[in-house]
């Protein structure tokens, strides 16, 4: 008979890895939006989003609410890593009648703790933060802002179940003190987290197991001169529960981001029946005689409330089969409470267990034999193996969610724990730490008994929270010019437009910011367009020939990229162009193109001033080219004279473009409702088709034109200057054309990392990221590239590959240093993104206005890798353009190839 309760109690690995898949179940079900109301693990969010740094420091107010009694702390952190921080407490006992009776009463009992203790203290005058400890499932919506979802340990107050417990005991504290603000709200499992985080090592899970006991202190404390008394410590908690830092974004139930505390409250799990294949029969009478029978099942298996329970019981149904006890009357174990968990777990020891468990049946009336004593203690140390392990399970599952949300392929973890279970018994340890160990194998923990968890812990919580407040408001500071409102950007809207008009009249568009260039380009592809056409591609040191084939199933394309030697670039025009026809002249053999006159479409990206669809002439150089004798010169003309010296022929330019128009082209002749061009990569451009009769700068009223806005150099005049931080002078000023595109400089992606450097180097300076400590390669030109917004912005991706990323820039990075970094990269982009659809609003209200219509319906084509590559860059851009415009159905499509194809489009229009 013993072997078989032996047997019960015994739960193989096997079935633990079983009872740890299950909880990773729950867990997810806790954590999902649509599953949480129903699952047995809560997974609450308790809006603790960051572990202790070690630079609190202050004086703060502690109350926590115990089984029995309400214990009042006044903690001094010294900012020293919170290493010796200077604790002064009392404890308040608990008349017995209070935790049945009223809410009010229980919150007025509270409050005048409170009071109490800081009139013996002497600190009535101060005005005081207060964490509140408060061991109770809670809703938590904000730090100071929890709803007690149900009471457990025998509370049952009525007028709480429902209600904001915060605002209740603020409510009471006011009655007798107008100077303490309760400014956090936390369970004992969390406290004892923020404890065991010391500099450099953070805790980030932690466990609670069993009777929470704080320090034993001296009978005496002396402070500012006065001796106070301290009444005797009791036990605070007698559950079990868990807490860990999960990722923010994996909590369904909230919109947060970084990382936030979850308490797990997995004291209810298997309240759904998961559990049932490991409980016994003596499990199940003491949840039949618990005050909820069918709740909280995993702590009735856990917990030290129950644990002495499951033991009597167990000698019990022994003691029926004649197994224990041959010679007494058993009726006085049939009484509940006659066996403590504590009493059980002094019967495990080594040397006095065995004398322990005679001196206790002895004391309830029985007369044990040896076999008796020795079978208790089998009994005894089978429970509480099994609590140990059933512990493990629930750490294993918790750790193995912590690896697979980090994408780590090993996680190392300090777990806070606390509680008389693993405290006190080296055997319930090395149980917890094996199991572990066989259930999550590529996790490296180490276990970190906590002191007072409850309650220099809630100091901590609250000094943490008070840290993050005025690091908040130091950071929105630091970041809010670059949050545009929405009247700053209908602002830009209407300058960008009042620029747009200067630009296409005659006599102001000299003075104009932008340029409004004609392009000669008067129509946008209608689907008739036939035939072979050539397309060139100059605008880097790589040079493109293609031949597009335009016909009645769509395009198809062949291409040839060649290189252009430094030394023809920097050499003279006319080697530069010969380079060029040679290119030609190769490609045209190898496509078999010869004797073919085939009509060329030409994208030249360098400024030019266009004086025909067929001619351009070349302001300056970019990009490091400076072959001589070319600018101010038509390179079309410039490209012929070449053809000549080569004696080719076969050479018919039709048109020169830029890229902007090239993707408008491009996109065009897909949809035929695009009429706009946009490029946001390197740099940033539009075009889009104006009425003839608007365009001063050009001679004719009828039809319609391409107009190439220019509208980097937006700003250039000073209407900007508002709009333009402090971060972006400094960009500005370090670059080759100070004063010069400056709407480019807010927007295009060669300048966002540069911005959000410069962010970066600010706010260390104001010792709010890296801890303050300097960054030399941060202070480095360009070493934060815009390739680095996009990868830190993807959703989803976890705060270790942004830590990754930063560790490549020689940068320590905490999480919450990884959290701010992403939240400056995703200002700048934003806000870049705002402009850009400033912008464009601009553009299509007045193509609206133009046609007369009510509603415009329009494609925009666009290109550039800052708009296809950054993952939210093209949704800013497309909810900022519906609210700036919402006269006006805009839609995108993604170019592709609006050099080269569209080039070749250009030409084939223009033939049609």
């Amino acid at each position: 008979q013993v072997q078989r309760a032996l047997l019960g109690l015994t739960i193989p690995l096997e079935t633990l890895q079983v009872v740890k898949n299950r909880m990773l179940q729950a867990m997810g079900e806790g954590l999902s939006r649509q599953t949480h109301a129903q699952a047995s693990v809560r997974m609450l969010p308790t809006y603790i989003c960051s572990t202790p740094d070690g630079t609190e420091k202050g004086e703060f107010l502690v109350v926590e609410l115990c089984q029995n009694h309400v214990r009042t702390l006044w903690v001094t952190l010294q900012g020293d890593g919170n290493q010796s921080p200077q604790v002064t407490q009392n404890i308040f006992n608990m008349p017995e009648d209070i935790s049945q009776g009223t809410g009010e009463a229980l919150f007025d009992f509270i409050a005048q703790c409170v009071q109490k203790f800081l009139t013996d203290i002497s600190r009535l005058e101060d005005r005081l933060p207060l964490g509140f400890v408060f061991p109770f499932s809670c809703k938590q919506t904000q730090l100071d802002k929890a709803e007690l979802i149900s009471w457990s340990k025998d509370f049952s107050c009525s007028g709480v179940e429902g209600k904001d417990v915060v605002e209740l005991l603020q409510s009471a504290i006011n009655k007798q003190l107008k100077n303490v603000d309760v400014v956090a709200l936390m369970n004992n499992t969390v406290g004892t987290m923020m404890t065991c985080s010391v500099e450099g090592k953070p805790c980030e899970i932690a466990l609670v197991m069993g009777e929470q006991r704080a320090p034993r202190m001296a009978g005496w404390w002396v402070l500012g001169g006065a001796a106070l008394e301290l009444t005797p410590i009791t036990p605070a908690d007698q559950g079990t529960n868990s807490c860990f830092m999960a990722e923010a974004s994996l909590v369904e139930t909230i919109e947060a981001s970084g990382r936030m505390c979850v308490s797990t409250e997995w004291g209810c799990f298997g309240d759904d029946g998961s559990l049932n294949d490991v409980v016994t029969p003596y499990d199940q009478h003491v949840d039949e005689e618990s005050s909820k029978p069918g709740e909280r099942r995993f702590e009735k298996l856990v917990g030290t409330l129950y644990l002495g329970e499951i033991v009597r019981h167990a000698m019990i149904a022994l003691a029926a089969e004649k197994a224990v006890f041959a010679e007494s009357n058993i009726n006085i174990l049939k009484t509940k409470g006659v066996l403590s968990t504590q009493q059980a777990l002094e019967i495990i020891d080594e040397e006095e267990g065995m004398a322990k468990a005679r001196s206790l049946l002895e004391g309830l009336g029985l007369r044990p034999s040896e076999h008796d004593c020795c079978r208790m203690q089998q009994i005894c140390r089978a429970v509480m193996s099994r609590a140990a392990a059933l512990c493990a399970a629930g750490l294993s599952a918790i750790l193995t969610y912590m690896c697979h949300s980090r994408e780590l392929e090993c996680l190392a973890v300090n777990v806070g724990v606390d509680g008389d279970l693993y405290r006190g018994h080296s055997r319930f340890r090395e149980i917890l730490q094996s199991v572990t160990a066989l259930l999550a194998p590529n996790c490296k923990v180490t276990f970190v008994p906590t002191s007072d968890g409850t309650g220099r812990g809630a100091a901590i919580v609250t000094a943490v929270a008070l840290r993050l407040v005025a690091q908040r408001r130091e950071v929105d500071q630091v970041l809010a010019p670059l949050r545009l409102s929405r009247d700053d950007l209908k602002r830009v809207q209407g300058l960008m437009r009042q620029e747009m008009d200067l630009g296409l009249g005659r006599e102001t568009n000299p003075t104009a910011s932008v340029r409004m260039l004609p392009t000669y380009v008067r129509n946008t592809p209608d689907g008739g367009e036939q035939g072979k056409f050539l397309a060139l591609d100059l605008g880097g040191t790589n040079f493109r020939v293609l031949m597009v084939e335009v016909g009645a199933d769509g395009i198809r394309m062949a291409s040839e990229i060649y290189a252009i030697p430094t030394a023809v670039t920097q050499g003279t025009g006319e080697a530069l162009f010969n380079h060029i026809v040679e290119c030609i002249m190769d490609f045209q053999l190898k496509q078999d193109l010869g004797g073919q006159v085939l009509p060329l479409g030409f994208t030249f990206s360098f400024p030019c001033q266009q004086l025909g669809l067929d001619k351009a002439v070349l302001l300056t150089w970019t990009k490091g080219f400076n072959a001589s004798d070319c600018v101010g010169k038509d390179v079309v003309q410039l490209l012929r004279e070449a053809a000549q010296r080569k004696q080719h022929l076969g050479l018919k330019v039709v048109a020169v473009v830029n890229d902007t128009v090239g993707t408008m082209m491009s996109c065009g002749y897909e949809d035929p409702k695009c009429e706009i061009g946009l490029i946001v990569g390197t740099g940033t451009n539009a075009c889009y088709m104006e009425e003839m009769h608007n365009v001063g700068t050009v001679e004719g009223e009828q039809g319609r034109m391409c107009i190439n806005m220019e509208w980097g150099a937006f700003g250039d005049n000073g209407c900007l200057d508002d709009i333009f931080t402090d971060f972006d002078r400094v960009v500005d000023k370090k670059t080759i054309n100070p004063g010069k595109q400056r709407f480019e400089k807010l927007i295009s992606g060669m300048y966002l990392g540069e911005i959000v450097r410069h962010i970066l180097l600010a706010l260390v300076d104001r010792r709010l990221l890296f801890r303050g400590k300097p960054c030399t390669k941060l202070q480095t030109n360009d070493i934060f590239p815009t390739k680095f917004l996009s990868t830190i912005e993807i959703d989803g991706l976890g705060l270790r590959k942004v830590q990754a990323i930063l560790e490549d820039l020689e940068l320590q990075a905490s999480f919450e240093d990884s959290t701010l970094v992403r939240e400056v990269c995703q200002t700048v982009s934003k806000r870049a993104a705002q402009l850009c659809a400033a912008g464009l609003a601009a553009v299509v209200e007045k193509m609206r206005q133009n046609q007369g219509l009510d509603q415009l319906v329009v494609t925009v084509g666009v290109d550039g890798t800052l708009y296809k590559l950054h993952p939210c860059f093209s949704q800013h851009v497309q909810q900022t353009l519906k609210d700036l415009a919402p006269k006006c159905i805009v839609t995108f499509r993604q170019s592709e190839d609006g050099s080269g194809k569209g080039a070749a489009l250009v030409a084939a229009v223009a033939c049609r």
